[in-house]
C-alpha cells in the first residue's frame, strides 16, 4: 500500500531520532551556541555573497507583503547548517535560544537533534518538525520548516527556514517555505546564465511562467541543456543537463531559441507530452547563426484571435461545435454548471472564453483554475481564501481566493479530477449553499458565480477512481458536453484555412495547395488543434517566405501521417479542391505508395531541399531525383 506523505514526514523524524540516538545525544543535552567573531562572520558573508543576494531578492519581498503581520523567523543557512541570516520577529524563540538564531550559529543534527534545518541537510528534502518530534527539549517550545536549496548544478548550497510559536497553524508554512527555496533556486541558476546563454522557461499552461514551479532549461547557441532545475526534469521526465533540445522536443533547436521571445511556444516531448514553453535570449553574449531561426518577412507572428473567440470563430461548419456551444449558453444563462469534456488540445478554454463573452456576465471577470498546478498545500487557501493571520505567512490583509474573486462572474475549474479531496468537499458545499467560508474564518460570505469544469478523462473514470467525489460529480454534471476531436471534425478544411491564414507571411499564398491541405486534414491529429497551431506555425518558420511544401511540414507530423500517403492523394486532392471523386481511400493509399519514394521525401526534407545535397545522398542523378519529386508533387 502506498504511504501518505504524513506517514513519508513521519518516517523521516523517526529516522532523525535513531541517527541523533546513534551519536549519544540525551533528549535533556542542553549545547552551548557558538559565539562567533566578527571576522568569522565577514567571511560567511563574503564567502556566500552570491546566496544571500539571492535569498533577500526573493524573501525580503514576500516577508514585507506577505510574512511581516506573521509571528515567525526566517532562517537561512548554508549546507552546513551555519546561520547565514536571519529575517523576521525573534519574540517567537525563549531566550535561551536567541543565540541559535544568531549568525554564525550551527544547527547539525550531530549537535542540535532533530531539527528542521539539520534535518533537511540530513534527507535533501522539505520537512516539519513539530514541537515535540525535536530531538532536544530544549527546541520543544517552536516549529520549524525548512526546505533544501540547490545550485544550477542541483548540489545542496543552503536550507531556508521558517520557525514559529508552536500554537500558531502551521499547514500551510511548508508550502510557503518549499515556494521560496525553489524561487531561490531558480534565481540562482538564472544569475548564473543569463548573460550568455539562452533559458527555456516550461509550464503546463501558458498563463503560469512566472510561477516558481516552472521548469528552467538553460542552452548554450547548439541547443544543448547545460542546467536546468528539478521541476524540469519531473516535467520532461528525465535527467536533462547534456540533452540536446532535439531530443527533448520534436520541434527543431533552431525554431525554439528562434521564436519570439515575448509570445507562448507550445512543445511537445519525445513522450508527447504537450508544454507551453517562453525563451529568453542571453542579454551580453552573440549568438552564432545556426541557433537563430530563419530570417522571415514578419517575424512576429499574428496574434490569434481564438483567445477571445465568439460562437462565429468557435467553427466553421461543425454542428457537434455548435451544438456544444449552444447548449452550454441556454443552460449556463440559467444557472446551471456545465461540464466541458474532450481530449487535450480541443479548444475547451477557448469555449469558456466564448461562453463567457456571450453571456449576460460579459463585463464581469472570468476567473480561470487549473486545479493541477496549484500546489496541494495551498489549494485551499488558493481557492476559498483566507483571513488575515489565518496562518503563518498569510497576508496582513487576508485573501479573496479564486472562488469570490468570480463573484457575479463565471469560475471555470479546469483538471477538476485533480482536485484534492480536501478541497472537493468544501467546493461542495460552496455549490451547493452558495456560500464560502475563508480558511481562518468563522463567518460564511455569499457568492454568485457560474460554473464551468473541464477535464480531458470520462469523468466516471475519475469518479471509479476515486480522484472525485461522485457527490460533487453530480453537483457539477449539469450539462456535460464532449467536444469532437480535430480528426472527427467535419469542418476541418475550412478550420485549418483559417488558422494558416492567422500565421502566414504576408507573401505567402493566401490559400494553402490542394496537396498540402490533404496532408493536414487527413493527418490523426492526436494533440487536436493545439498540435495543429504548432505544426502551421513549424512549417510557416521552415518555408520562409515560401509556399507551403509537404517537406516544411515537421518531421514528427509526416511520422504520424506516414508521408508515403502524401506521394499519391488524388481521392484527398480532389477532396481537398470541392471535386467529387470516388478515389482510393486514405488507408488505400497508404498501401500503394512506392517505397522509393518515401526515402526520398525523407532525404529531401533532411537535406531542407537542397537538390544536389540530396542527389548525393541518393546516390541518384539530378534528373531522376526532380521526377521523383514531381511524383511526390514537391516541385
Amino acid at each position: 500500500m502506498k504511504n501518505t506523505k504524513y506517514e513519508i514526514e513521519r518516517s523521516l523524524v523517526e529516522q532523525s531520532w535513531d541517527r541523533c540516538i546513534a551519536w549519544g545525544l540525551d533528549h535533556d543535552f542542553e549545547p552551548t551556541p557558538p559565539a562567533p567573531g566578527a571576522a568569522q562572520v565577514d567571511e560567511l558573508e563574503r564567502q556566500y555573497h552570491e546566496l544571500l543576494a539571492s535569498t533577500e531578492a526573493e524573501v525580503l519581498p514576500y516577508y514585507r507583503n506577505v510574512l511581516s503581520s506573521s509571528r515567525c523567523l526566517i532562517l537561512l543557512a548554508n549546507r552546513h547548517a551555519t546561520v547565514l541570516k536571519s529575517w523576521g520577529d525573534e519574540r517567537v524563540t525563549e531566550a535561551q535560544l536567541k543565540p541559535w538564531f544568531q549568525q554564525g550559529a550551527n544547527w547539525q543534527e550531530e549537535r542540535c537533534g532533530t531539527n528542521a534545518i539539520g534535518t533537511a541537510i540530513a534527507t535533501n528534502k522539505a520537512v516539519q518538525i513539530q514541537r515535540n518530534e525535536h530531538f532536544l527539549k530544549l527546541n520543544r517550545s517552536m516549529i520549524g520548516s525548512a526546505a533544501p536549496i540547490f545550485d544550477a548544478h542541483k548540489q545542496l548550497v543552503g536550507v531556508l527556514s521558517v520557525f514559529s510559536d508552536a500554537y500558531l497553524p502551521q499547514a500551510h508554512t511548508l508550502g510557503v517555505v518549499r515556494l521560496l527555496a525553489q524561487s531561490v533556486d531558480n534565481r540562482l541558476l538564472k544569475r548564473q546564465f543569463e548573460r550568455d546563454h539562452f533559458m527555456l522557461t516550461l509550464s503546463t499552461t501558458a498563463d503560469n511562467f512566472d510561477s516558481p514551479w516552472s521548469g528552467i532549461l538553460i542552452c548554450d547557441d547548439l541547443g544543448r541543456v547545460v542546467a536546468s532545475n528539478q521541476r524540469a526534469d519531473q516535467l520532461l521526465s528525465k535527467t536533462t543537463v547534456g540533452v540536446r533540445l532535439d531530443d527533448l522536443f520534436s520541434t527543431h533547436r533552431n525554431h525554439i531559441l528562434g521564436h519570439p521571445a515575448q509570445s507562448a511556444l507550445q512543445l511537445s516531448t519525445k513522450n508527447r507530452v504537450r508544454l507551453s514553453a517562453k525563451v529568453q535570449r542571453p542579454t551580453v553574449a552573440q549568438v552564432r547563426p545556426s541557433a537563430r531561426a530563419p530570417s522571415a518577412v514578419a517575424p512576429q507572428s499574428k496574434a490569434t484571435n481564438t483567445n477571445s473567440a465568439d460562437f462565429s470563430t468557435l467553427e466553421y461548419g461543425d454542428a457537434t461545435v455548435r451544438r456544444c456551444a449552444e447548449q452550454s449558453l441556454k443552460v449556463l444563462e440559467r444557472g446551471v454548471p456545465v461540464l466541458i469534456t474532450g481530449e487535450t488540445g480541443v479548444g475547451k478554454e477557448v469555449l469558456v472564453k466564448a461562453l463567457h463573452q456571450a453571456t449576460q456576465r460579459k463585463e464581469q471577470a472570468l476567473v480561470a483554475v487549473n486545479c493541477a498546478a496549484i500546489p496541494l498545500e495551498l489549494v485551499e487557501s488558493e481557492l476559498f481564501g483566507y483571513e488575515a493571520g489565518a496562518f503563518t505567512g498569510a497576508r496582513a490583509q487576508g485573501s479573496l481566493g479564486f472562488i469570490r474573486k468570480a463573484h457575479k462572474g463565471i469560475l471555470f475549474l479546469d483538471e477538476i479530477g485533480e482536485m484534492p479531496l480536501s478541497a472537493q468537499s468544501r467546493l461542495l458545499r460552496v455549490l451547493q449553499e452558495r456560500v464560502v467560508t475563508p480558511v481562518g474564518a468563522t463567518d460564511s460570505i455569499a457568492v454568485d458565480i457560474l460554473l464551468i469544469t473541464a477535464t480531458n478523462r470520462a469523468p466516471a473514470l475519475h469518479v471509479e477512481s476515486g480522484q472525485l467525489r461522485a457527490d460533487l460529480y453530480y453537483r457539477i454534471n449539469g450539462l456535460c458536453v464532449e467536444l469532437p476531436a480535430l480528426r472527427d471534425r467535419t469542418d476541418k478544411h475550412k478550420l485549418v484555412q483559417h488558422i494558416y491564414s492567422q500565421y502566414r507571411d504576408p507573401v505567402q499564398s493566401e490559400a494553402l495547395s490542394p496537396r498540402i491541405l490533404a496532408a493536414l486534414t487527413h493527418h490523426p491529429w492526436p494533440g487536436n488543434i493545439r498540435q495543429l497551431v504548432n505544426v502551421i506555425r513549424v512549417a510557416v518558420a521552415i518555408a520562409d517566405g515560401e509556399d507551403l511544401q509537404i517537406w516544411h511540414l515537421p518531421a514528427d507530423f509526416l511520422a504520424q501521417l506516414d508521408a508515403t500517403a502524401t506521394a499519391n492523394l488524388p481521392g484527398a486532392v480532389n477532396s481537398a479542391n470541392g471535386k467529387s471523386g470516388s478515389g482510393p481511400t486514405f488507408g488505400e493509399l497508404k498501401k500503394v505508395t512506392p517505397e522509393p519514394l518515401t526515402h526520398t521525401l525523407q532525404v529531401y526534407q533532411k537535406c531542407m531541399g537542397n537538390i544536389s545535397s540530396a542527389a548525393r545522398e541518393l546516390s541518384i542523378s539530378r534528373n531522376t531525383l526532380y521526377k521523383r519529386l514531381r511524383e511526390l508533387g514537391v516541385r
